[in-house]
């Protein structure tokens, strides 16, 4: 296919070239089991026509005191608590166009290697960020149950020493969030200044990927303590003032993001036509554009979208980032699912 004419744009055959390329960061995050999938979601989607946003049960563990077995006291029994979870889904777009003359001063160069790989890229990019807006607004979240998740889930060391991740840091961070299910926690997001702190203790291990050609590279990946690290500059950053009493005493505020087994279900939803082509013969002497289109479903584990504040079908990143659209998942009548099941939390450091 030697350029992206509609009569010869086969959009299945592009689908299926896309799904071939490498998303590095979504692939870390699947096999870290950060991001698993969920039947349940898949069908609430696939079997409602035009649904966007739905309300599954989610069934909360045994609990209870044990009683005492001595032939004189009653066995009574408890049952266990159904909650509520909501979960959305988040629709992306994005065309692209290409012009005839592009193709003929390049004598005839195949484009489809170049866009299928960048095209993959980018909504690698786009998914990355709609991860970071739904997790800025879960700890964005309001309210005395919804609160103790967000204090407990968070780690800030920025007023401590140097205020600098170090050797214990990330241990410490995931106990006060899980307690005795701190091993559950696999991945680690982080920007790269908090990684150069930790390359600079000899704390990052550094992953290779071998190419084709045999030619081997470091990736963006790295472990920390034997979590999956990925680096992403798109990592929250706060740059704090000096307080005005001339002592120096203004610092960027860095936050890492740590995820844990089944932290996020994950459905890619689908689009009617993910891919397809429009050929304009006329404007700059002929061009065509690729569209593209994505439903996907990202629904962080134990907590629950709300759609208080959405204005469409779709919610944009900033609706994904406002804590008034989340909760912990609960019974509806003031019962939530315990914090410390949620394989969710931060680090909040000064690099």
């Amino acid at each position: 296919m030697a350029k992206f004419e509609t009569k010869s744009f086969n959009p299945q055959a592009f689908g299926r070239y896309i799904n071939k390329i490498p998303q590095l960061k979504k692939n870390e995050l699947i096999k870290s089991g950060a991001l698993k999938g969920n039947a349940e979601i898949k069908n609430a989607f696939s079997s409602q026509t035009g649904t966007s946003y739905a309300i599954l049960p989610m069934y909360g563990l045994l609990d209870g005191d044990v009683l005492n077995y001595d032939g004189t006291e009653d066995i009574t029994a408890t049952t266990t608590t159904t909650y509520e979870r909501g979960v959305v889904v988040v629709g992306r777009a994005k065309a692209w166009v290409e012009g005839d003359f592009a193709v003929d001063i390049t004598g005839g160069v195949d484009f489809m290697d170049n866009v299928a790989q960048q095209v993959s890229e980018y909504f690698d990019g786009v998914d990355q960020g709609t991860l970071l807006a739904i997790l800025e607004g879960v700890f964005s979240m309001t309210g005395k149950a919804n609160e103790a998740f967000v204090n407990n889930h968070t780690y800030d060391i920025t007023s401590e020493n140097d205020g600098m991740a170090g050797p214990s840091t990330l241990n410490s961070a995931i106990q006060k969030a899980g307690g005795d299910n701190k091993s559950k926690f696999t991945m680690v997001i982080m920007h790269s200044s908090v990684a150069t702190n930790l390359e600079n203790l000899n704390l990052l291990a550094y992953l290779k990927h071998t190419d084709k050609d045999g030619i081997q590279r470091e990736l963006g990946l790295a472990t920390w303590n034997g979590r999956t690290v990925i680096i992403d500059d798109d990592m929250p950053v706060i740059d704090v003032p000096e307080s005005g009493s001339g002592v120096g005493d203004g610092y960027t505020k860095y936050t890492t993001y740590v995820l844990g087994e089944g932290a996020f279900d994950y459905e890619n939803i689908g689009a009617k036509v993910p891919y397809e082509m429009n050929r304009d013969p006329k404007t700059r002497g002929g061009q065509d554009t690729l569209y593209t289109r994505q439903r996907k479903c990202y629904a962080p584990y134990g907590i629950s979208y709300t759609k208080k504040k959405q204005a469409t079908l779709s919610p944009t990143d900033e609706e994904l980032k406002n804590g008034q659209n989340w909760e912990l998942v609960n019974d509806g009548n003031g019962k939530t699912i315990n914090h410390k099941a949620i394989p969710i939390a931060r680090i909040i450091s000064k690099g």
